[in-house]
C-alpha cells in the first residue's frame, strides 16, 4: 500500500463506538485514581527526595491513558503519540531508578555502600542464586559474556549510564521515526527490508532489555538494604509495564503481518496501532502501577 494510500485510509477511519465508549470509561476511571494519588503526594510533601521521583512514575499513567486514547481516535497521529508515549516510559525508568537511590539515601550513600561491600573480602553468601559478598555474578548466558561485576563506584556509573541511554536512545530514535514517517519509509508494525520499523524494535529492544538488566542487577546489589519497602514487588510490577507493554506493540505488528490477528477487535479496530491504543486504555497492569504507587505513597508519607 502507497503512503498516500495509507494516509487517505487513516483520515477516512472512525473509531467504533464500542472502542470510544469502553475506553473512556476505564480513562476516566485511570485519571480519577492518578491525580488523587497525585493530590496525595502534593498536599503531604514530606519526603520530597524520594516523592519527586514517585511522582513522575505516577504520571506515567495518566500520559498513557490519555495519549493512548488520543491515537485510538485519531489513528492519524499514532506514530507522534507513540513517540511522546514511549519517551515518558524511558523517563519513567529513570525516576523509578532515581527513587531507588533516594531510598538507599541518595547518590553519595549509594556509591558509598557499594564501596563498601566491595571492599569486603569474605564469601558469605548475599543471595540465594549464588552472589557473593561484594562481587554481582550473572546470569546465563551472560556469565559467558562479562565477567563478575564488583561493588562500587564503577558498578554504579554502570547501572546509571545503562538506565541513561535507554532515554538517549529512546529520544533519537522518536526523532528518526518522525523523520522516516514524513518519507513513508516508516511503515509502523511492518516488518519489511525497506522499512525503519523492524531496525528500530531491533535497537529498542537491546537498549530497553540493557536498561532493565542493570536494574536487575541494582535491585540485586540493594535488595537487603531495600528491604524495608519491599523492592521485589515494585520491581517486579514496573519491569512487566515497561518490558511487556514494549513487546505487546511488537507481538501485534508480528501477529498482524503474519495474517494471524483476526479477532472481532482486531478487524473492528482495523489498525494494528488502534489495537495497541485499545488494550493499553483498559489493560489491568495501570491498576498494578496504581496499587505499586499508592504503596510507596504510605511509606513514603509514613516516615
Amino acid at each position: 500500500m502507497k503512503y498516500q494510500d495509507i494516509i487517505s485510509s487513516l483520515l477516512g477511519y472512525s473509531t467504533p463506538l464500542w472502542a470510544t465508549l469502553v475506553s473512556v470509561a476505564f480513562v476516566v476511571l485511570t485519571l480519577v485514581f492518578s491525580f488523587y494519588l497525585l493530590f496525595e503526594h502534593l498536599s503531604a510533601y514530606k519526603n520530597p527526595e524520594e516523592q519527586k521521583f514517585l511522582i513522575g512514575v505516577t504520571l506515567m499513567v495518566p500520559c498513557y491513558a490519555i495519549e493512548s486514547f488520543a491515537s485510538l481516535v485519531n489513528p492519524s497521529i499514532s506514530v507522534d503519540i507513540e513517540i511522546l508515549r514511549d519517551c515518558y516510559e524511558s523517563f519513567a525508568m529513570y525516576c523509578f531508578g532515581r527513587y531507588l537511590v533516594a531510598c538507599m539515601g541518595g547518590e553519595e550513600r549509594t556509591i558509598e555502600f557499594m564501596e563498601r561491600q566491595g571492599r569486603l573480602s569474605s564469601k558469605t553468601p548475599l543471595l540465594e542464586h549464588g552472589h557473593e559478598k561484594g562481587i554481582i555474578k550473572h546470569p546465563f548466558p551472560m556469565n559467558y559474556i562479562l565477567k563478575p561485576w564488583k561493588l562500587g563506584q564503577w558498578f554504579y556509573q554502570v547501572v546509571k549510564f545503562g538506565i541513561v541511554q535507554y532515554m538517549l536512545i529512546k529520544s533519537l530514535t522518536a526523532i528518526l521515526a518522525v523523520v522516516l514517517e514524513a518519507f513513508g519509509v516508516y511503515c509502523e508494525g511492518e516488518f519489511k527490508w525497506g522499512c525503519g520499523y523492524p531496525y528500530m524494535a531491533v535497537v529498542l529492544n537491546f537498549s530497553q532489555s540493557w536498561a532493565l538488566y542493570c536494574l536487575v542487577q541494582f535491585y540485586t546489589a540493594t535488595k537487603d538494604e531495600l528491604a524495608h519497602i519491599k523492592p521485589l514487588y515494585k520491581f517486579l510490577t514496573f519491569k512487566s509495564i515497561v518490558f511487556l507493554t514494549w513487546w505487546q506493540g511488537v507481538a501485534i505488528a508480528l501477529l498482524s503481518s503474519l495474517g494471524l490477528f483476526k479477532s472481532p477487535i482486531a478487524q473492528g479496530l482495523q489498525f494494528k496501532s488502534s489495537v495497541q491504543d485499545f488494550i493499553i486504555c483498559i489493560e489491568h497492569r495501570w491498576a498494578l502501577l496504581l496499587l505499586f504507587i499508592c504503596m510507596c505513597s504510605l511509606q513514603s508519607l509514613m516516615r
